[in-house]
């Protein structure tokens, strides 16, 4: 097949319903159309006619090792840094289109399949058919063009107990029975963003204990979302059917968030890549490398994100006037820092690039974890720097409706209008300022950058005591080491 269309991935869609649910209302036909899923499957389908745009095709496209169609860039396995590069320039395409507001772009995931799919042997210590199954599954997905999300964790029921000693065993999502067709599973698992996707991959959360109770528990298998028995609870909107002025960004990248239920699903043995080994669920990431080259497209990401508040946060400063204060321009160059520092991480990490033991070319992972533990550091701030610099003014932004009546109009045009542009201009450039800073789907990216890898303590835990600081010491030791420690006085002499 190749690459889809947009058009194709909204009929494919509706062709395959899924159980969804938001708001009380369970869905059953022609989700594209629901006033809470229409606008983001408008966005996901423009990503993928962005493949066709002849002017883009090679940067974003490359011909299938299978069918010599073209396929999306970002399922290439790299052999070499120019390849890295391609990749990286592929996916600056789609972070740019939505300004890095769009966290499941389908390369995210493609990039965690490419690298599974090249470490095949390492599913083959679980159960030899689970390397055939990653590497047909990662074929499969790459020859149809799908979008997939995937759910890691479990539900926050009592967390200061393991998964296998929960009250309910069936509360987190846990393996019931194995039978000659498949493995059938029962439970629940968070955080599932973009329901829309048309797989999802239930894969191993950060830690499973290796103990008996919790064997059923750990598992990494992928369904269409569309399969029996997978029941998607939606939380509540942030695209509130506004119009792109008022909300234009929740109007067009609302992803959405779900809790998976499995209700005794059935998971077919091909779509089985890891089974009831928690030694192996917990190496998964690191051993195969996919955590790389996923955390290699999220930067990309946090790159365009950070563009793009700067952009926002220059114009606001030119609209009102307000350049001439060092204070502000102290702001601007807390954001340029932010840009360049996330920018300078990827140079760092395609320059230090290694093919690892499974023949891929992969980015330095050092420069991409300190990446990823700076960025949750680093975007609330940036969301605080246009709460500043806008102050009141994010409070007064009319909306389309006020401008387009004519009794309003030429109060606004004469109250609101400010040095830089006229009011419409003010208060177009303001409402998307407050929909980065203020607005529900502006608190929920801060609090989604905030966790994108997990708890941020946890991680900066990690990177502690995965940093090799051995050479740092050793230096310190030998400047130490030129000075002498003195000698006690001998006794009866003068001490000095």
């Amino acid at each position: 097949m190749g690459v889809r269309t947009g058009q194709q991935y909204l009929e494919d869609l509706d062709r395959h319903p899924r159980e969804l649910w938001i708001d009380g209302e369970r869905i059953t036909t022609r989700v594209t159309e629901h006033p809470a899923f229409r606008n983001i499957a408008a966005s996901v389908a423009h990503l993928y006619d962005l493949q066709h745009d002849p002017a883009l095709r090679d940067e974003m496209t490359y011909p299938s090792p299978s069918t010599g169609q073209r396929v999306g860039l970002s399922f290439l396995i790299p052999r070499t840094k120019e390849d890295l590069v391609r990749r990286r320039r592929m996916m600056e395409h789609w972070a740019a289109y939505s300004g890095g507001f769009m966290g499941r772009t389908p390369d995210y995931l493609n990039s965690d399949l490419m690298a599974l799919a090249s470490a095949a042997p390492f599913f083959a210590q679980n159960d030899p058919r689970f390397a055939e199954n990653i590497r047909r599954y990662y074929e499969y997905v790459r020859e149809n063009d799908l979008c997939t999300t995937h759910t890691l964790i479990h539900p926050q029921a009592n967390r200061s107990v393991s998964v296998g000693r929960q009250a309910d065993p069936y509360l987190a999502a846990r393996v019931v029975e194995k039978r000659a067709d498949g493995v059938v599973v029962r439970g629940a698992r968070m955080l599932a963003t973009l329901p829309l996707a048309d797989e999802v991959l239930v894969f191993p959360s950060t830690v499973i204990r290796a103990t008996e109770e919790d064997r059923p528990y750990a598992f990494a298998f992928a369904l269409p979302m569309s399969t029996p028995g997978v029941r998607l609870i939606c939380r509540e909107s942030f695209d509130y059917g506004r119009s792109h002025f008022d909300h234009p960004l929740g109007s067009r990248f609302e992803e959405m968030d779900c809790m998976v239920v499995f209700d005794d699903v059935l998971v077919p043995w091909d779509r089985v890549f890891l089974l009831e080994d928690g030694e192996l669920a917990n190496r998964l990431y690191t051993d195969t490398d996919a955590t790389v080259h996923m955390t290699h497209q999220v930067v990309v990401k946090n790159i365009a994100k950070a563009e793009f508040v700067l952009g926002v946060a220059s114009l606001m400063v030119d609209t009102i006037g307000i350049e001439p204060f060092q204070h502000v321009q102290e702001k601007i160059a807390e954001i340029i820092m932010a840009v360049e520092t996330q920018r300078a991480f990827v140079v760092a990490a395609e320059a230090g690039a290694r093919e690892n033991r499974w023949g891929v070319m992969t980015p330095a992972w050092t420069p991409l974890n300190i990446a990823r533990n700076t960025f949750p550091r680093v975007y609330p701030r940036l969301v605080e720097i246009l709460q500043q610099l806008g102050a009141s003014g994010l409070m007064a932004i009319p909306t389309a409706r006020d401008l387009a009546h004519p009794a309003l109009r030429p109060e606004i045009d004469r109250y609101y209008q400010a040095a830089g542009a006229p009011a419409a201009e003010r208060i177009r450039l303001f409402r998307l300022a407050w929909d980065i800073a203020l607005s529900a789907f502006g608190s929920r990216q801060v609090l989604y950058e905030r966790f994108f890898f997990g708890d941020p303590v946890r991680m900066a835990s990690a990177l502690y005591f995965s940093y090799d600081k051995s050479p740092m010491k050793e230096r310190v030791r030998a400047f130490l080491d030129r000075t002498p420690i003195p000698e006690p006085a001998v006794e009866g002499g003068a001490a000095r």
